[in-house]
C-alpha cells in the first residue's frame, strides 16, 4: 500500500512540475514554437481547460495555472 501511494504522490508532483513548467514558459514562447512548449502546452491543456471556463475573463492574466497548482498542493498533502 506504500507504494501505490508514493506513486500517486510522484504522479503529483510530475503533473505539477509540467504546469509550472508552462506557466513559465508562458512568459518566454506563448504560442509554443519550439518543441518543449508545444510539449508542455499539450500535456496541460486538459487540466487547464476546464478551469480557464470557469473562472471569469481577467484580462491578461490568466490564473488557471494557480489553482491548478494549488489543488494539486492539496492533493499532494493529501497523500
Amino acid at each position: 500500500m506504500p507504494f501505490l501511494f508514493n506513486l500517486i504522490q510522484l504522479a503529483l508532483i510530475a503533473v505539477w512540475l509540467l504546469v509550472l513548467g508552462r506557466m513559465l514558459m508562458s512568459w518566454v514562447d506563448p504560442t509554443g514554437r519550439n518543441q518543449v512548449s508545444s510539449f508542455l502546452i499539450q500535456t496541460t491543456e486538459p487540466l487547464l481547460s476546464p478551469v480557464r471556463r470557469l473562472l471569469p475573463a481577467t484580462g491578461a492574466i490568466d490564473w488557471s495555472g494557480f489553482v491548478v497548482l494549488i489543488v494539486l498542493g492539496f492533493l499532494w498533502r493529501a497523500f
